[in-house]
């Protein structure tokens, strides 16, 4: 039902006046629907706090920005009522803030059909980047596919030939591992849905010592990566079978979570803490002193859609102007190289991270090595926008 209105919300977008995306001389209102509460909370929080972070250090220049920010509780029903509410009620016309595909897809046809602009900071589900693309649709993180294509392509760096692969039944879940499949040349010894509501992995845990993979690729994000982590050592399997994962699964506030259980483990992200460039220094720090916390890289996806939308009002307030201004990418990313590919989803580069002691004795995600460069996604093509 998603891609047959998706598909007709494109055609009719070209017909639609372009949205204004504030008055004369008012506040710009930007609204923020995005995951506060529940074991994915804190990475709604990181996009929130990273995003007004690069508000109050002057991102928008001169422009007033008014950041109206609410919980979905990662309840698809629940973040349409407030897309809906921030519409009609609020008039407002740009909207960003979603966490997970499956709630980006209960609330994106509804923001698009008003002609209003959607920015996403970390969602980037498939069923939104092939045909069904919009023109008023921006991916600021990855879209799903690609981080985990960065995994498959460093499990076969690594030399890892049969990989056991776990995701949850949601469609970022899927796209994960339809992702890494692509670029994972070896076997697959068996592959496992979870729940997003899962707290009890023991049935997995037999499953990967039964199928006694060479390594372990699993996705999940937030407060399911870190029960996934602690019963993965509870069942014995650390040291024994490897993991590599892409950022989600092991960000800084999971490995302060669980401590020594990662040493040692590989993970695949378009960004670090020590990517060695002025904007993510000055990130890194500004973050780290208002915050007293190292920033995820869901934090980093927050400044980066802050930076990308004040690039986008530079052009102008109206729909049309700020979408022209958006697509040329004229922002300094945190990440290093960015830009769109045709269906305005990130091409960048990936990088190989290990968990190891660092000069201080602390355990911190290490960037050791490039693994794709200028690497888009496997749907751009489809996208006539």
């Amino acid at each position: 039902m998603i891609l047959t209105r998706r598909a007709a919300l494109a055609a009719a977008a070209t017909l639609a006046a372009p949205a204004t995306v504030r008055a004369q001389g008012a506040a710009i209102k930007i609204g923020m629907i995005t995951t506060l509460s529940g074991p994915g909370g804190y990475l709604g929080a990181d996009l929130r706090d990273a995003f007004q972070l690069a508000i109050d250090t002057g991102a928008f220049g001169a422009t007033k920005i008014d950041l109206v920010v609410e919980d979905d509780g990662l309840k698809p029903a629940q973040a349409k009522q407030i897309a809906n509410r921030f519409l009609k009620s609020d008039g407002i016309k740009l909207f960003t803030g979603v966490v997970f595909s499956n709630i980006l897809e209960a609330v994106a046809p509804d923001i698009l059909e008003e002609g209003a602009i959607y920015v996403s900071p970390n969602a980037g589900p498939s069923s939104l980047a092939g045909k069904n693309c919009h023109r008023n649709y921006f991916v600021i993180s990855w879209q799903n596919d690609s981080l985990h294509e960065s995994a498959g392509q460093n499990a076969t760096t690594l030399g890892y030939k049969k990989m056991y692969l776990l995701a949850p039944n949601y469609p970022a879940g899927k796209d994960a591992v339809t992702g890494f499949k692509r670029f994972f040349k070896g076997e697959i010894a068996g592959e496992s849905y979870t729940r997003l509501d899962q707290t009890d992995y023991a049935p997995e845990m037999a499953q990967i010592r039964a199928a006694n993979p060479d390594a372990v690729f699993q996705f999940h994000p937030g407060g399911l990566g870190i029960a996934f982590l602690r019963q993965y050592q509870q069942a014995g399997l650390v040291g024994k079978i490897p993991m590599v994962l892409a950022a989600p699964s092991l960000d800084a506030t999971t490995l302060a979570a669980v401590g020594d259980i990662a040493l040692g483990m590989d993970v695949t992200s378009h960004w670090n803490t020590d990517l060695d460039n002025p904007a993510n220094k000055t990130f890194v720090a500004a973050f780290t002193k208002k915050h007293n916390r190292v920033p995820t890289y869901y934090a980093s996806q927050g400044y980066d859609t802050a930076l990308a939308m004040a690039s986008g009002l530079k052009g102008g307030p109206s729909g049309d102007a700020f979408r022209n201004a958006l697509v040329k990418a004229d922002f300094t990313s945190v990440r290093g190289k960015f830009s769109f590919g045709p269906n305005q989803h990130p091409i960048q580069d990936w990088y190989g991270l290990r968990v190891e002691k660092a000069a201080d004795g602390k355990l911190a995600l290490i960037t050791r090595t490039k693994v794709l460069t200028n690497h888009g996604d496997a749907y751009a093509a489809q996208c006539n926008i």
